[in-house]
């Protein structure tokens, strides 16, 4: 009888110091301004867009986005501009999110950064990896036209415009 409880305390043991790799720990890290960008900076918001893509986080990324926000890209079969807002710019989003397993933008070059302390213009290379499963596995390689406005010069800087001058 000892050894059956002996052996029950052991596996018991190892049981409580294994971890479940199907429900992996939430991370200690609180997720802060260092770990989504400094929206104060034009950089810090090519960081936060890649930490909401990265984490398909809907609440870090409808934070870049102002209330006047205009989402614009290029029909090439009909050839036409397309365009939305806010509202529906949210909504894609978090679509795109909730279909994707995995999301990676890398940011490259950037083309061109025009503008003040309150609005800049900026374009910049981008390469987006969408997996929707280990089958289907969409690479965009693009460029991204931005306009960014801040309110003052230590506010945070907010998406205005935004325009997919992909080919896709």
């Amino acid at each position: 009888m000892k050894a059956q409880i002996g052996i029950l305390v052991i596996v018991l043991l190892v049981l409580a110091g294994c971890t479940n790799p199907f429900a992996p720990k939430l991370s200690d890290t609180p997720i802060n301004s260092s770990t989504t960008g400094d929206q104060r900076t034009v950089d810090g918001v090519f960081q936060t867009i890649k930490f909401s893509y990265q984490f398909k986080d809907t609440v870090s990324y409808g934070k870049l986005i102002a209330p006047d926000f205009i989402f614009t890209y290029r029909d090439y079969d009909k050839g036409t501009d397309n365009s939305w807002g806010r509202e529906q710019e949210m909504l894609t989003t978090a679509g795109l999110f909730q279909a994707a397993q995995n999301l990676d933008i890398v940011w490259n070059e950037v083309v061109t950064s025009i503008g003040d302390s309150l609005v800049k213009d900026i374009s910049r290379g981008f390469n987006l990896t969408v997996v929707f499963s280990p089958t289907d596995i969409l690479r965009i390689d693009g460029r991204v036209e931005l306009r960014l406005r801040r309110e003052t010069l230590d506010g945070n800087w907010l998406v205005i415009r935004w325009r997919d001058s992909s080919n896709y």
